[in-house]
């Protein structure tokens, strides 16, 4: 039954407070066609089908999903006249981003200034934070969140350029990992990396084609073992993150990522876990928190 007004707006609450069915909502958003399968979330989650058609049917009854039946298939994907509210609530790419605020931007360039002040200009900085929201809208979509993420973006390779004349030895050790979507096994491997390391060690990600959002699957599977993502989301990958570091190490990017002297690079065969089943999105987990060991001791 579909409800309205009030009842509306507390069911769109629940939403955020199962985290199934945000899940859910949020692998349906990121599909190419705007529509999922119950077998295809299922298999996404590493959860029994059953369970995800039990949450489907609460979203169905609720209106926030429509059904189409297919064949023996049936498609779910958001009512037309509850995307804007559900994209609201689950802070996932929209449809139509505000790249262009300028206030914000002016804003996210004066606070960029007053943190680099003495190591790089305005002008360099206001240059940074444009490219780096062009890059984020053409290469990984844009979100609610789209100014801070761009902000964030600028910050990490600003610090990366600054990073870069600093004695061979005399500082923290920067490692980057790429791979092609930076929405699994580099975040993966970051998220331990840091988790273990601390401050020891410098970490960034980059992805040669990124995603729009860090994969559900991969954020489960790290929460199992204590390891946060925080506000990690996926980047293109640029010169300055590979020139700033000390160890690159690839996860199938293949010839994406640029190759300069008097670096450390490695690459790790590992399988991309984006929808492979939960047993095995763990079974790549083990292995990346596996070579994160075996990199700090060599780091350290």
């Amino acid at each position: 039954m579909h409800t309205g007004g009030a009842d509306a707006a507390a069911g769109g609450l629940a939403l955020i407070a199962d985290p199934t069915r945000a899940r859910m909502l949020s692998l349906i958003l990121a599909s190419p066609d705007g529509r999922s399968t119950v077998t295809a979330m299922a298999d996404e989650l590493g959860l029994r089908q059953p369970t995800v058609s039990h949450h489907a049917k609460a979203l169905l009854d609720d209106g926030v999903l429509v059904r189409e039946p297919e064949g023996r298939r049936a498609w779910y994907s958001i009512a037309p006249d509850q995307l804007d509210r559900v994209v609201e609530l689950l802070d996932v790419p929209a449809a139509s981003p505000s790249p262009d605020d300028e206030a914000a931007i002016a804003r996210v360039v004066d606070d960029l200034a007053t943190r680099f002040a003495g190591t790089f200009g305005r002008e360099t900085v206001e240059r940074y934070v444009r490219e780096s929201r062009d890059l984020l809208a053409e290469r990984s979509g844009a979100s609610k969140r789209f100014t801070s993420r761009a902000a964030g973006f600028a910050a990490e390779r600003l610090a990366a350029l600054a990073a870069q004349g600093r004695e061979a030895g005399a500082a923290t050790p920067e490692v980057l990992f790429v791979c092609v979507q930076n929405a699994g096994r580099s975040q993966m491997a970051a998220a331990i990396l840091r988790h273990l390391a601390g401050d020891r060690v410098h970490v960034r990600t980059a992805g040669s084609e990124p995603a729009d959002a860090v994969s559900p699957a991969v954020v489960g599977v790290l929460d199992e073992i204590g390891v946060p993502v925080g506000g990690a989301f996926p980047k293109p990958l640029t010169d300055e993150v590979v020139r700033a570091a000390d160890v690159v190490i690839t996860m199938g990017c293949g010839d994406a990522c640029p190759v300069y002297p008097g670096k450390r690079y490695e690459d790790w065969e590992l399988d991309d876990p984006v929808g492979r089943p939960l047993g095995e999105v763990r079974g790549i987990r083990d292995d990346i928190d596996r070579r994160v060991r075996e990199l700090i001791a060599s780091l350290t």
